[in-house]
């Protein structure tokens, strides 16, 4: 079954256009980053979804300046408080220019960030202003994400709603190019992660999922479509074997995760439904496992309100 907000976004027909929007997209993450407050877990890195597309808002220099990727009008447009707007159009461009185009536009606001010019989490590091072979970009298939998104972020927001402990935003991190929702047990890690990034990440146990469009995983597995994740931090023992929902996920030992193709939800009767279940059992798989207090942590009995209604 095909539904109008999930639509197919195969991986090797879209690739050269995600590696080349991934690049800008983080060219503007870093921007927000170097001007935004310091947030725990990095929350102040995101971007979040919005009818338009993906957007960024920081303060800068007594002002405050908001970056959006507009899908709908193809355009970067950057607004600042004291009135000013600068546009760029989004189309084929390589890296480089479009890395220059940006640096130009802030320097047309005043805005004058220190970033490192160089892509993260990813397989290719070739600088930003150097970067001439990424230069794709596909109207269609970003439109397609753009829905993807605004879908997933629904249904990330009812299941964050479900969880009166501590929640991240459903927000958009432009070093995996991922959408994610976490939730955390209120116990710090007993075993965080080495690294400044990853133990400030994972400081507290966390259950996380989120949707992936897939590719290239800088030391781990290839993954080849779009996918739907949970895990645990840290994992607890039987997690990986444990029964989940539905009978279409999998666990990656790559990965350390289970995944679940976004074409099966997408064809799903009920997508909203299915990514639910998913991201409900795995959550009770890790918790009960890792004994977080699943009672007082739940806002709903189990399996929460139906879609569209309040309780």
């Amino acid at each position: 079954m095909e539904h109008k907000d999930w639509p197919a976004l195969p991986l090797a027909e879209w690739e050269p256009t995600y590696l080349t929007l991934h690049r800008f997209v983080q060219i503007v993450g870093k921007v927000g980053l170097s001007h935004a407050p310091w947030m725990n877990h990095w929350w102040h890195v995101p971007l979040v979804v919005t009818a338009r597309g993906l957007t960024m808002s920081v303060p800068c220099d007594g002002r405050e300046l908001s970056i959006t990727f507009d899908f709908c009008a193809h355009q970067l447009v950057a607004h600042t408080s004291d009135k000013r707007t600068e546009t760029l159009d989004l189309a084929p461009m390589t890296v480089a220019a479009f890395y220059g185009e940006v640096m130009t536009m802030l320097e047309h606001l005043d805005v004058t960030p220190a970033i490192w010019p160089v892509p993260v989490e990813v397989t290719d590091t070739t600088p930003f202003p150097d970067d001439r072979h990424h230069a794709a970009y596909d109207r269609d298939r970003v439109e397609a994400l753009h829905r993807i998104l605004l879908a997933v972020d629904r249904v990330f927001r009812i299941h964050r709603g479900r969880f009166i402990g501590k929640a991240s935003p459903v927000h958009f991190f432009w070093g995996a190019f991922d959408l994610a929702v976490t939730r955390f047990s209120g116990r710090p890690n007993p075993r965080p992660p080495p690294g400044k990034v990853m133990e400030q990440a994972y400081s507290h146990e966390v259950i996380s999922h989120g949707f992936w469009p897939g590719g290239d995983w800088p030391g781990g597995a290839r993954v080849e479509e779009p996918v739907f994740y949970a895990y645990a931090m840290p994992e607890p023992a039987g997690f990986s074997t444990a029964p989940v929902f539905p009978a279409e996920a999998s666990y990656s030992g790559a990965l350390g995760e289970f995944l679940l193709p976004y074409d099966f939800v997408r064809t799903a009767g009920d997508p909203e439904s299915v990514l639910l279940a998913f991201m409900e059992s795995t959550y009770r798989a890790a918790a009960e496992r890792a004994g977080w207090d699943l009672a007082t942590l739940s806002a709903h009995p189990a399996g929460g309100p139906s879609l569209g209604h309040p309780g």
